[in-house]
């Protein structure tokens, strides 16, 4: 199913074009023609290629619809795919990669630890970057003119997982894990601090390693400590691993984690282990009423439109709706725009920014993996 989508986005990516001269911009030339080059980076391939799937496919129907419709500013969009493998120094590489091929908008990347790095390139190569994923509040708090995310923060993310902990298992011990990413580490060490502000402290706090298979030590651990809910910060891959073999030594305690496991390649890997495990993520933007129209694109071609699919797709609407109303394709005045208060009409509802480039809104809420449509496990708003 995924080499079959690759191959229908690539298709989308090339695109008849319009010449329309805007002053401001280094538009690419294709068949002669000017171009606006907007780049998506994320995994792509991998062990979280699942959400690179989900920024692409975003990215590639907003491109469409709104290269249908005329462009922005008149002129039609390039899309550009770079695979930065979820790896710091790989997402550099591809960030510079980018700025040399004239890409001046980037939608990406998924992990924190990816775009805190690729962002000081593109500030060197005077590119805009909005993540449709990455939660660790040192994106934004560095206050760079050219960074943006539509995602909420771990300082948010994590306050309400502690909340909902503090508020309805607060007689449960608690064993913390993080993947020792600075998304991974960062959203732990929220939510940490949240149930110890609310007077609970937690019987283990240790990290992992990335693409670790044998938890077994861990678990272990946790069971002597008499564990009863496990708060992971991390991704699909290594919770998917650690609740299954949390059940194959018969360890029952919940498993609650981030956004970065909202995949239903969770439950892949996880099995039925999964099912009662506690998810923080956004309310469900499939619900809105703006993502009507593009959900029935999506459904069209068969493309799953869970997690950030539809905060990609809002991330390109953004860009066209700044740079129309200044009638200007130059990041930076674009980025000032998206910093004057204008709201923005999206997919994912109405967006404006703050001056850190944070959205203004807290978007996080409790989801249950829970067994639906005769026996599929998936994620389910409380």
């Amino acid at each position: 199913m995924r080499n079959f989508l690759i191959a229908g986005i690539s298709v989308l990516s090339v695109f008849a074009v319009a010449a329309c001269g805007d002053s401001g911009t280094d538009s690419s030339k294709s068949g002669g023609e000017e171009t606006i080059k907007m780049g998506v980076g994320g995994p792509l391939t991998g062990p979280n290629a699942a959400f690179g799937a989900q920024l692409r496919n975003g990215a590639a129907q907003a491109v469409e619809d709104i290269n249908a419709a005329g462009g922005i500013n008149g002129k039609k969009i390039l899309l550009v795919f770079e695979d930065d493998v979820s790896d710091p120094k790989q997402g550099v590489s591809v960030a510079n990669k980018m700025a040399g091929e004239g890409v001046k908008f980037v939608v990406g990347h998924f992990n924190s630890g990816v775009s805190i790095p690729a962002s000081d390139v593109y500030l060197e190569n005077g590119m805009l970057m909005v993540t449709p994923a990455s939660t660790n509040p040192k994106i934004t708090d560095r206050q760079m003119w050219n960074v943006f995310r539509v995602c909420g923060r771990d300082d948010q993310q994590g306050t309400v997982a502690g909340e909902y902990i503090a508020k309805n298992l607060a007689d449960k011990k608690v064993a913390i894990v993080h993947d020792k990413t600075p998304y991974g580490k960062g959203l732990a060490d929220e939510t940490k601090k949240a149930l110890n502000n609310a007077g609970i402290t937690e019987v283990i706090y240790e990290g992992i390693n990335l693409g670790e298979k044998d938890h077994s030590a861990l678990v272990a651990k946790m069971k002597d400590a008499g564990a009863e809910l496990v708060y992971f910060g991390g991704v699909h891959t290594e919770g998917g691993l650690i609740v299954r073999q949390m059940r194959d030594h018969g360890l029952n305690a919940t498993l609650m984690s981030g956004d970065g496991i909202a995949t239903d390649e969770f439950a892949s890997i996880a099995g039925p282990a999964a099912v009662g495990t506690l998810m923080t993520f956004a309310p469900d933007p499939r619900k809105r009423p703006e993502a009507t129209d593009a959900l029935k694109k999506f459904d069209e071609k068969g493309i799953s439109t869970e997690a950030y699919t539809l905060y990609s797709y809002a991330v390109v609407q953004i860009i066209k709706q700044a740079a129309e109303a200044i009638q200007s394709l130059d990041p930076k005045k674009v980025a000032e725009q998206m910093r004057s208060g204008q709201e923005f009409e999206t997919v994912i509802g109405k967006i404006a920014f703050d001056k850190k480039g944070d959205v203004n809104r807290l978007d996080y809420t409790m989801y249950t993996w829970q067994n639906v449509d005769g026996g599929r496990v998936t994620y389910v708003e409380n």
